[in-house]
């Protein structure tokens, strides 16, 4: 799993398919951005043996050596981007959903037209520098998980309802069909055209909000003298009590005072179906592990069980022609960190019903029998939020 893996370097690289030309290379180490950079020979090397294999019709994927993964991707036939990780048990799924994240930040903010027909290598460079603070978010220790399980980080706000009706009647006044309330880069509520966005723009989007620093430069709305003078006090003034109630959520997810088995140390719900997810190393935070490490355990076991256990797509478990593969896939497992006595070792569980799918680390002290009976009560508690 990968719990020690804190230390490990992360290299980014990303080329022009047709010359081989770098046009960026990102690391960090630790979780922590670094100015490292890999030598010119090894990059070159990298993409010369993934150009070698195309040229003889072999698409390579990924290579390990005793201390390091690397995964390539082509996108287009134009841009070729390649991650290095040391990480100890770093998976493959999880390193190609790092690539697929990074192009899509890539084309959110310099256009598929400008990286599928390059005319100029220097400019693409400068323009492609706008993305670093995006990327970057996505090779250090983010609190959100999208960028894994391809899902929209959201928040259950204590009064939904009334700020979903709120920003319905807002889009509706401004003539838009895509509008959301963000905190800490989750979705609080949004409009049903918003959440109609493809992937991975309804997870880049939030994410790109959550990612810019406290002071960087921001679009402000305003007032037409003419033609709305008071619109936002219309719609907001009354909810912002209700707004500042939002607040705090962000790394909690789940309303104040819900109620959690005291064995929880963190969860991830998906909702495959809705393309939608809620995450949290909140509860008990002031026992061990750190956050950090819990927010690394539950990324490294849903890369897992989605490689190995679970249909990485939507509606395999109920959809499936095949009567016998039905019943043959798998709706739990469990795994324990460590050694299985009485209160050692971290409990990692997770369960498939439907469209949703929940995953929990669990303090040492949870008993292995009972580990999919608590699955089971939670996320029944949860359903009706997600």
């Amino acid at each position: 799993m990968g719990e020690d893996g804190s230390g490990g370097a992360l290299h980014l690289l990303c080329l022009a398919a047709n010359s081989g030309v770098p046009l960026f290379c990102r690391s960090s180490r630790g979780g922590a951005p670094t100015r490292q950079q890999l030598p010119f020979s090894v990059i070159g090397s990298l993409n010369g043996v993934h150009m070698f294999g195309q040229n003889l019709d072999v698409q390579l994927s990924s290579a390990r050596t005793h201390d390091t993964t690397v995964v390539w991707r082509s996108f287009h036939g134009s841009i070729t981007l390649i991650v290095l990780s040391s990480e100890e048990g770093v998976s493959e799924l999880r390193l190609g959903r790092l690539l697929q994240a990074v192009f899509g930040a890539m084309v959110l903010l310099v256009g598929l037209e400008e990286l599928t027909n390059i005319r100029n290598v220097e400019r693409l460079k400068k323009e492609l520098r706008a993305s670093y603070c995006l990327i970057d978010s996505f090779l250090g220790d983010p609190e959100l998980i999208g960028d894994l399980t391809q899902c929209v980080d959201c928040v259950i706000p204590p009064e939904g309802s009334l700020l979903q009706e709120a920003l319905s009647g807002f889009a509706e006044a401004t003539d838009t069909a895509f509008v959301s309330l963000v905190v800490s880069g989750r979705v609080v509520a949004a409009t049903e055209g918003w959440w109609r966005l493809g992937m991975p723009e309804a997870v880049l989007l939030p994410w790109m909000v959550g990612s810019l620093p406290p002071q960087a430069t921001r679009d402000y709305p305003v007032y037409l003298p003419h033609g709305s003078p008071t619109m936002l006090e219309r719609w907001w003034q009354p909810l912002l009590d209700s707004l500042r109630a939002c607040l705090p959520l962000g790394p909690r997810a789940l309303p104040e005072g819900f109620p959690l088995h005291t064995d929880i140390l963190g969860l991830l719900l998906l909702h495959l179906e809705l393309k939608r997810c809620l995450f949290t190393v909140e509860p008990w935070a002031d026992r061990e592990p750190s956050p950090e490490q819990r927010r690394r355990l539950l990324r490294n076991f849903y890369a897992l069980v989605t490689a190995t256990h679970f249909p990485p797509e939507l509606g395999t478990l109920e959809k499936a022609d095949d009567t016998a593969y039905h019943a043959q896939l798998p709706r739990a497992c469990y795994l324990v960190l460590g050694c299985e006595e009485p209160g050692a070792g971290w409990r990692l569980v997770a369960l498939q019903l439907g469209p949703r799918r929940l995953l929990l680390l669990l303090s040492p002290q949870s008993p292995t029998h009972g580990l999919r009976d608590l699955a089971s009560r939670t996320l029944q508690a949860l359903t009706p939020l997600l």
